[in-house]
């Protein structure tokens, strides 16, 4: 298998990714919408017998036209080539989505990037994707400018996010709002598969050792609005996978200090300090609180503990 390939800003298709077809969007969380529209460009591009791409954008464009970081990001920029190389994507293609890209009308887009920088063999987008200046371009514009330009295009239609769908899209921001609440459960339904965050153990205060309960600690991407609690989860590392509890909050107990995710592995001993670890969140248990005694607090953790051994037995 030839490696994933990773292309910031390229003024012409990066080497292996020549004559591309490439699925555009943010593929914020890579939720269950933004995988039919992966599914569908691997398929066109076995079809065509061309390399298959996702055409992405950094910073999101919400955050450049707020000038501040405003979206809680699901997948930051190294997770998500990480899960695009997953799904069997030959590689990534990141925009600077900056004053110059903002400007561009939709005719500049097709133009000067999928024709003059990219040559497209393929494009494939969700239902509403929209993109140039004003957000002029649409699904019917993109089918038009293919047709003009020699690259296919074909449209995915609308994921519910129920079996009837009845109710709302699959969509990232349905996801946020599910993981702002401490909703796992929903978010996995929409993500189809578990909320998922990897970073590397870094040293904490070590008072979960002093309490019985060492931990692993990892700093979460700073967008990110997870409600404070605790959660029962799955531990990612060295092709194994440890089933675990974890904190994320300021610790109230303590310090108060900057949101911290802490993780206590279950049937584990060893030193992690340095290592990558992938968290899978399966689900809530509680939210974070002040104990009115260390006491108190060591009891429910040990609570807690029984309650996601439960969780995660099911």
């Amino acid at each position: 298998m030839s490696a994933f390939l990773d292309a910031t800003d390229p003024t012409a298709p990066p080497a292996g990714l020549e004559r591309p077809v490439v699925a555009i969007g943010n593929f914020d969380g890579l939720h269950r919408g933004h995988r039919a529209v992966l599914a569908r460009a691997r398929k066109l591009a076995r079809a065509l017998g061309r390399p298959c791409a996702a055409l992405t954008f950094e910073p999101h464009p919400a955050d450049f036209f707020a000038k501040r970081p405003v979206v809680f990001r699901l997948t930051p920029r190294a997770e998500k080539a990480v899960e695009l190389a997953a799904l069997g994507l030959d590689g990534m293609i990141a925009l600077t989505f900056d004053e110059r890209l903002a400007r561009l009308s939709a005719e500049e887009f097709v133009t000067e990037i999928l024709v003059g920088r990219l040559a497209v063999a393929g494009v494939v987008v969700g239902y509403d994707f929209h993109f140039g200046a004003r957000r002029q371009g649409t699904p019917d514009f993109l089918r038009q400018a293919g047709a003009r330009h020699g690259f296919a295009v074909e449209i995915v239609e609308r994921i519910a996010a129920d079996d009837d769908g009845a109710l709302e899209s699959v969509s990232s921001t349905a996801t946020r709002a599910a993981l702002e609440v401490g909703d796992v459960r929903r978010a996995a339904d929409l993500l189809g598969r578990p909320w998922r965050v990897s970073g590397e153990v870094v040293h904490g205060r070590k008072m979960g050792r002093q309490l019985g309960f060492p931990t692993a600690n990892i700093a979460l991407d700073p967008s990110c609005r997870l409600r404070h609690g605790v959660y029962a989860v799955r531990v990612g590392f060295d092709g194994a996978s440890v089933a675990g509890v974890a904190s994320f909050g300021s610790r109230p107990m303590f310090d108060n200090g900057p949101p911290l995710l802490e993780i206590f592995l279950f049937d584990f001993s060893g030193d992690l300090y340095g290592r990558t670890l992938t968290v899978d969140f399966v689900d809530f248990i509680r939210d974070e609180a002040k104990f009115d005694s260390v006491e108190a607090l060591v009891e429910r953790m040990h609570e807690d503990v029984r309650v996601a051994k439960e969780a995660l037995a099911h």
